[in-house]
């Protein structure tokens, strides 16, 4: 079976002008044309050529001895090359540019961004891209280790579960949400360290240094946050989760490490219901 989006190895059934038409052994009712620019050097009947299978720019399926810079069941990043009303269109290493549309898009695209997509085939049997369900294709055997430092791209952010990463743009990894993942973005580089790596072999991920390292950072942080308040915090340590990452910028552990560091230096007051610089 002819199958888009995927190298076939197929033979030359039947040569012509323009080229040669390829077939599976066997199976010569269903033909695919190679262009003659790509037909290798003598190539003869009944000759192997390994090819990958698309459509053209007037939607005829082709073949191609070119390497596509993305194949069906991969997921790989590729640059938007341009913006059209029914979406983007990106660079993929083949003459005819590959379509995403709108509605496959995670987040607002513009040309030059680097965007992770998928393959996938339309409902008109079309190859197109997809920055959705990104999760599916990523693997869960990388080489990394709690305390290991990675890097990794943005591919989907979510209010329940935090930011999720795909490093090296092929494991699957997740920025929890109890972390400041506020200023990130669909496409961002990250780099992080491994917090942890899931039974499923998923990464845990955290921008935070280690602890020791973090705690002066957070101590300057909520120092400046009090400066804002004028000195004086309307919550303390005690408040909710949601409340310190919404002030504050940290989890609440984070938070109460920091605070609990400025509290023995002295250089602030902890009440019932406040923080107060001294």
């Amino acid at each position: 079976m002819i199958r888009l989006g995927e190298k076939q190895t197929l033979v030359v059934s039947k040569i012509v002008e323009f080229g040669v038409y390829l077939a599976e052994p066997g199976r010569e009712d269903v033909r695919i044309l190679l262009p003659g620019r790509q037909v290798p050097p003598e190539a003869k009947l009944g000759d192997e050529i390994e090819v990958f299978i698309y459509k053209d720019s007037e939607d005829r399926v082709i073949s191609t001895v070119r390497e596509p810079k993305l194949k069906m069941g991969e997921v790989q990043p590729l640059t938007v090359v341009s913006i059209q009303k029914i979406g983007a269109f990106l660079d993929w290493g083949l003459e005819k540019d590959l379509f995403l549309p709108y509605k496959e898009q995670a987040g607002k695209v513009k040309e030059g961004d680097e965007v992770l997509v998928r393959l996938y085939i339309d409902k008109s049997r079309r190859l197109c891209a997809s920055m959705q369900d990104i999760h599916e294709l990523l693997r869960t055997d990388s080489p990394y280790q709690a305390g290991d430092m990675v890097q990794g791209r943005v591919y989907e952010l979510s209010d329940n579960f935090g930011a999720f990463v795909a490093v090296d743009d092929r494991y699957s990894a997740l920025i929890p949400r109890h972390e400041d993942h506020s200023f990130l973005q669909i496409g961002s580089h990250v780099e992080a360290r491994v917090s942890g790596v899931k039974p499923d072999g998923k990464l845990d991920l955290t921008l935070r240094q280690k602890a020791y390292k973090q705690m002066d950072e957070d101590a300057v942080k909520v120092l400046a946050l009090l400066d804002e308040y004028a000195g004086v915090l309307p919550f303390n340590d005690k408040a909710s989760p949601e409340i310190i990452m919404r002030e504050a910028r940290m989890s609440k552990n984070a938070f109460k490490r920091a605070v609990g560091h400025l509290y023995k230096e002295r250089k602030i007051e902890i009440t019932e219901k406040s923080i107060r610089k001294l």
